[in-house]
């Protein structure tokens, strides 16, 4: 499309004429897909995977297929295809072979090389540039759940384990808590409430499900210590949350939830593998509580809360 201006005031006439025709800028197609303008700009200069119109100030337009091809390139990347590998399914109508796990298997071996040897400024340009290109539930899904699984079992008996551990989790929580931070002050309305509902002093899906709602332009309050029956009430009364989400890896005393969870009046969450541990019990809460949900992990989590309208 060719629209030609000579001043400022021409460029915004021209602007809105395109607008009017049906072309969108980058923020709305970033605000229809759910991919971040930073990596709609990334596939554009590293891949070619979408090419907008310009004009000629250098805008970035684009129509109704772009969008169709957007949510095609999520489409594959979901069902885990590396990035540099989608345009050529897209364009010659492939299907993905075994060899796309490669590069998510290269990329997780990259992060835990840099885990074992204490490498942060590797392990945070790494994570940067994999941030740049893949929109968060996909990159929670293929890479950082499967990382943490990967740690967890090389940290079976492993000596150095602990210091492996407290070295991730402290930048995983550091990374995101300074994500979470900034989206915080550009973000009005009520806030999630996640709390860290275990003994453990760290809890990385808890920082999971706190980046994915973020991510996602909902305000984000993290708890990381668990709350006594009354001040978890006192909390909500001065936060006012959306919602209310206990996160624990680790058994927890389920009994105790009604007490705790009196006086809440917005809908509550219980996440992480303590749904499975106390899976007949919950769900038998779930009855007695109708604005209570369980889910297992941070992407179901997620899903919960966009299918409720929470997100």
């Amino acid at each position: 499309m060719k629209v030609s201006v000579q001043d400022p005031v021409e460029s915004s006439q021209d602007m809105a004429e395109a607008l009017q025709q049906g072309w969108l800028p980058i923020r709305e197609v970033a605000r229809q897909t759910g991919v971040n303008a930073v990596t709609l700009r990334a596939w554009e200069r590293r891949y070619g995977l979408i090419v907008p119109q310009r004009t000629p100030k250098g805008h970035r337009l684009f129509g109704a297929e772009h969008v169709q091809r957007i949510l095609a390139i999520l489409t594959w990347l979901n069902r885990g295809v590396p990035v540099s590998q989608v345009k050529q399914l897209i364009d010659n109508a492939h299907t993905a072979d075994a060899s796309i796990e490669n590069e998510w298997h290269s990329l997780r071996h990259t992060l835990l090389q840099a885990i074992t040897q204490l490498a942060e400024r590797r392990l945070d340009d790494t994570f940067n540039q994999a941030m740049a290109l893949y929109p968060p539930r996909t990159l929670c899904e293929h890479l950082l759940l499967p990382l943490l699984k990967d740690l967890e079992q090389r940290w079976q008996g492993q000596f150095g384990a602990q210091m492996e551990r407290v070295f991730f989790y402290s930048w995983l929580r550091s990374k995101f808590g300074a994500r979470i931070y900034h989206n915080n002050r550009q973000l009005n309305g009520a806030p999630l409430l996640l709390i860290n509902h275990s003994d453990l002093p760290l809890e990385p899906h808890l920082w999971l499900s706190a980046w994915l709602a973020s991510s996602a332009n909902c305000p984000v309050e993290v708890f990381d210590w668990p709350l006594p029956a009354g001040e978890l009430a006192l909390a909500v009364g001065h936060l006012q949350p959306r919602a209310v989400l206990l996160h624990s890896s680790t058994s927890i005393n389920w009994g105790a939830l009604p007490k705790l969870l009196s006086g809440i009046d917005c809908p509550i969450g219980i996440a992480g593998p303590t749904v499975r541990i106390h899976h007949v019990e919950l769900s038998g809460l779930t009855r007695d509580i109708p604005e209570l949900f369980l889910a297992e992990d941070p992407l179901s989590a997620h899903q919960i809360l966009i299918l409720r309208g929470l997100l």
